[in-house]
């Protein structure tokens, strides 16, 4: 064992004992998040215009501020944008974290000095919880690759401005940066092929020990790495270990990994955002992310099927149920406060607290009255794999509300194959009973005669990519949407379908 592997191990058993300290007071960690929260932040702006000098409960902070997304939180962003000091925390951001909006453009995130100390830690501690558990650090001493957008950040007024995970590559450690590839000059690339291109070429001859990534687009690398060499990845890098994935379900995209690497390597979840850094997956034994109570972010959760009535009821950790899917809403030491997410949670354990991440609270299908979520298709599509000889790269699902005539309506699935399915029918129908199964509201549809069973659209080799090419979101941390209540990505994808 090498001296830098040795020291790795011992960091590790040092954070997990710290680790334990907070999972076993979760409530109280919680509480000390929330009392901090609301005492730094009640002389600023927002502090003042929702009277945190008087909140002295969740109860209290429920009753004045209400639950926003980034469109109604807006007003307080763009005085910072504008230059205003104190608005949403003290002081002002370091960084603004660029996303796409869904209805205004360009989403502005702002990060400060204490929230990127707590991204940069998580991302950190998910690897030192991984070498505590499994004593694996051997590879450490290896190449490890980071598939992220560019570290060329813009200014605004001050403050620095690019993609999240841009933003995060300036907070790669010394001790990691010899390690660390791809070069600097090829992370600045912009254009996403060109760039994998170029890391193909300066990887191909290392040893290549972590590899990280969104799993779509780290597919598209090995995919390139094969095309290239002719080998299949884990014969390409013999050393590579553990891929760290984060953005969307892995599921769906395993048996094609396993197929391009050529064996089972250990894998990382990571459940990072623009807003936070919330969870990692805490052991190799067992699903669910741990949900980190002591990251300067203070959580509540609302139902799934109850955030949108009039006043749903927000619970705090202690309230929770498992195996229900919630709404997550923070409230954090950037200066986002009962910040609607987006992202539907379930908790699979609360001792300690994990988590899976069930899907979108704006991502779902109910054009007829059935809920559907994404965690139920991607379920279905890993019963059809896991049962058939298919290989799948990619899908999405939607509603079709307007079939030929004497139809009734359908969804419809667009599922890109690296291996199509020999019995197209015993595929379908996998897929079809697994959602019945799970979804009660999808059964009485279908047993009601209200919907036809779903109808599968064979998508083009490299199809969904060329998709995203299409709309400028190819690469970086840009994904897929599993489902919508709406034909737009389905109409997009209609001219990479195979007739």
């Amino acid at each position: 064992m090498s001296l830098k592997a040795f020291a790795a191990k011992i960091f590790a058993n040092r954070i997990a004992k710290k680790t334990d300290k907070w999972v076993n007071r979760p409530v109280k960690t919680q509480q000390k998040v929330f009392n901090q929260l609301v005492a730094q932040a009640k002389s600023t702006v927002f502090g003042k215009d929702h009277q945190f000098e008087s909140i002295k409960s969740h109860q209290d902070f429920v009753e004045r501020v209400p639950i926003r997304d980034y469109e109604e939180l807006k007003g307080y962003i763009q005085q910072i944008i504008n230059g205003k000091s104190d608005v949403l925390w003290p002081g002002k951001p370091i960084y603004f974290a660029k996303t796409s909006g869904t209805t205004s453009g360009a989403k502005y995130i702002p990060i400060t000095k204490p929230s990127i100390k707590n991204q940069v830690e998580a991302s950190r501690n998910a690897i030192l919880n991984y070498i505590h558990e499994t004593g694996n650090a051997d590879f450490v001493d290896g190449r490890m690759i980071f598939l992220q957008g560019s570290p060329v950040l813009e200014e605004k007024n001050g403050i620095k401005l690019g993609r999240l995970s841009g933003i995060s590559a300036h907070y790669v450690p010394n001790y990691l940066q010899k390690n660390r590839l791809p070069s600097w000059e090829t992370n600045c690339i912009e254009d996403w092929e060109t760039k994998v291109d170029k890391i193909v070429e300066e990887t191909e001859n290392e040893n290549m020990t972590v590899i990280a990534g969104i799993p779509s687009w780290v597919q598209m690398y090995f995919e390139k790495l094969n095309a290239k060499t002719g080998k299949k990845v884990g014969d390409l890098f013999k050393e590579f270990q553990l891929f760290i994935y984060g953005g969307v379900n892995y599921e769906p995209y395993r048996a094609k990994f396993e197929d391009l690497i050529g064996k089972k390597v250990d894998s990382i979840e990571l459940f990072p955002a623009s807003e936070g850094f919330f969870a990692y997956q805490y052991s190799q034994k067992d699903k669910g992310m741990l949900l980190l109570l002591d990251a300067g972010i203070f959580y509540e959760f609302v139902k799934a099927d109850e955030f949108f009535d009039e006043n749903p009821k927000r619970l705090t950790i202690a309230d929770v149920e498992l195996d229900v899917d919630y709404a997550m809403v923070i409230s954090t030491n950037a200066g986002l406060w009962g910040y609607n997410l987006g992202d539907t949670v379930r908790f699979v354990s609360k001792a300690p607290y994990k988590i899976v991440v069930s899907g979108r609270i704006k991502h779902f299908i109910s054009a007829f009255g059935e809920h559907v979520i994404a965690k139920e298709v991607e379920e279905a599509l890993q019963l059809a794999v896991k049962q058939t000889d298919a290989v799948v790269n990619e899908f999405t699902v939607a509603p079709q509300t307007n079939p030929k005539e004497g139809e009734l309506p359908y969804h419809e699935w667009f599922i890109e194959f690296q291996k199509e399915p020999s019995d197209w029918t015993k595929f379908s129908e996998i897929i079809e009973e697994s959602m019945k199964k799970q979804n009660s509201y999808y059964f009485d549809l279908i047993d009601g005669h209200i919907l036809q069973p779903l109808k599968i659209s064979n998508i083009k080799p490299n199809g969904f990519q060329e998709y995203m090419k299409s709309i400028g979101k190819l690469g970086g941390q840009n994904k897929v949407q599993r489902l919508a209540n709406d034909r737009k990505v389905a109409d997009g994808l209609h001219p990479f379908k195979i007739s």
